[in-house]
């Protein structure tokens, strides 16, 4: 049995995330560091290889039994779920790029904020301050996520491990500045379709539960 299944959740950014565009034409006074953004709406993305890479990486931490410098050395489940270049294997799993869902509502506020942050040299106590460009908290983006199906058992092993990323991805940060607080972020309101395959019903359960996750409640044991 073969198909497809898309699975698709909005995600809320609940602090500024700032996901780097690029700054190589920026003007005198313009933020330093500035947000990547469609080239046609002009709007915030959160790309996809962003969101498939973090994801990734959060269950590399997790099911790898010592740290690997190179991602073809990764878990089988993982390889199996993102693919692996030595020996090519495709992913399993396809991201599109999200776009916001929401910016007519922030209009009035603006979809982005500027924080000013400060560094200070240890040597000569020098400030050398900086302009971060982040998406403000509230923003909302359409994820969608298309999984081949190849068969019901790996079916199974492997969309728990996407949930299982996708909660760890709401008690860690999506983005650049996490440890200072920036990119937290909420997965909810899941739906689950099917192509050529009827399993994707049972499957809903699965990732509600991720939509029931909350940060650094009692239920972050994973």
């Amino acid at each position: 049995m073969s198909g497809k299944l898309i699975i698709r959740c909005e995600l809320e950014v609940l602090t500024g995330m700032h996901i780097g565009g690029t700054d190589i034409f920026s003007a005198i006074g313009a933020v330093d560091s500035p947000v990547i953004r469609d080239s046609h709406s002009g709007l915030p993305i959160v790309p996809g290889s962003s969101l498939k890479g973090k994801l990734r990486a959060l269950l590399a931490q997790s099911l790898n039994e010592r740290t690997v410098s190179d991602h073809n050395s990764d878990d089988e489940r993982i390889l199996r779920l993102f693919g692996s270049s030595k020996p090519i294997r495709a992913s399993r799993l396809q991201f599109s790029d999200c776009f916001m869902t929401n910016a007519d509502k922030l209009k009035n506020v603006g979809v982005t904020e500027i924080k000013s942050e400060n560094t200070i040299s240890r040597a000569d106590s020098k400030a050398n301050p900086r302009q971060i460009e982040r998406v403000i908290p509230g923003a909302l983006f359409e994820v969608v996520i298309t999984y081949n199906f190849i068969d019901a058992e790996t079916a199974d092993e492997d969309l728990r491990l996407l949930a299982k990323a996708m909660k760890l991805l709401e008690v860690d940060y999506l983005g650049g500045h996490g440890s200072r607080g920036s990119g937290r972020v909420r997965l909810k309101n899941f739906s689950v379709d099917s192509l050529d395959t009827d399993d994707a019903g049972q499957y809903c359960e699965l990732f509600r539960e991720v939509e029931s996750y909350e940060l650094f409640s009692d239920k972050a044991a994973i």
